[in-house]
């Protein structure tokens, strides 16, 4: 199988993803996400695997949506793009709750957007002491994709969530895995090291304890998905044709302050 933005490996029962677009800060586009949700299924169904590491390429892990494709689009008046992104990326989470094998990401360097939702998706994320996670939507003038609001709220609470969303503020390694977020931080050059020391430790148990575990957890907390994805994609497409949005695009890519209106 051939993929052109991730990488797809097994060995050693481990299905490792690869995000591999470094020179767009590993931004997601259309072809990248369906490439991830078609290399997740591939995961789900090859019996030889049991285990599934999500890593990337480059010094940036990933700035969630492609900031290019956005500015394009709004050039463009093709909006209309960018919510199928939106759609993919809830997809891109809920395959990661839902694959019954377990999910580790592996981490460095910054983490934005769906990419830091789609670490909260994760059973283990591990990231080095220079990452950062940034919840980047309200600079643009969106909200959380990528089941954001669902998966924080549940992972760290309310109110610590609405903090996170509302003031984009970046989160260090170090208060992520004191929020819960992270189940290690260590140096960038132990990252691929220590990833592997969890894989040997879960290597030891039985993939039937960890298919059952998913489902609890699912059952205890997510169930009601569907319905937020709904929701989520509903008012991300309605953000998505405001003025505030195409200020937001534009803000960035001339390096200033936006000028938002609520329009």
């Amino acid at each position: 199988m051939t993929f052109n933005g991730i990488l797809y490996h097994v060995a050693d029962e481990v299905a490792t993803i690869t995000f591999n677009r470094p020179e767009v800060s590993n931004g997601f586009n259309i072809p990248m996400c369906e490439e991830i949700l078609e290399a997740i299924e591939l995961a789900a169904k090859d019996e030889s695997v049991k285990f599934l590491v999500i890593n990337a390429n480059g010094k940036v892990f990933s700035v969630g949506g492609d900031l290019a494709e956005m500015q394009r689009a709004v050039s463009d008046d093709n909006v209309q793009s960018l919510v199928k992104i939106a759609e993919l990326v809830n997809d891109i989470s809920f395959a990661m709750k839902r694959l019954p094998k377990p999910v580790i990401m592996s981490v460095d360097g910054p983490v934005a957007g769906a990419a830091a939702n789609m670490v909260v998706a994760a059973d283990f994320c591990i990231a080095t002491e220079k990452s950062r996670f940034i919840q980047a939507f309200v600079g643009v003038g969106l909200a959380p994709d990528a089941g954001g609001l669902y998966l924080l709220t549940r992972a760290i609470g309310v109110t610590r969530a609405t903090h996170l969303v509302m003031t984009g503020e970046a989160l260090t390694a170090e208060k992520a895995l004191d929020y819960g977020l992270l189940y290690k931080v260590c140096e960038a050059e132990k990252l691929e090291k220590t990833t592997e020391q969890l894989l040997k430790k879960l290597k030891r148990g039985s993939l039937n304890s960890y298919r059952a575990m998913k489902e609890m957890v699912w059952k205890s907390l997510f169930s009601g998905w569907s319905e937020y994805a709904e929701l989520e994609l509903e008012l991300q497409k309605s953000l998505a044709f405001t003025e505030d949005f195409k200020e937001g695009v534009r803000a960035y890519s001339e390096k200033r302050r936006p000028n938002f209106t609520g329009k």
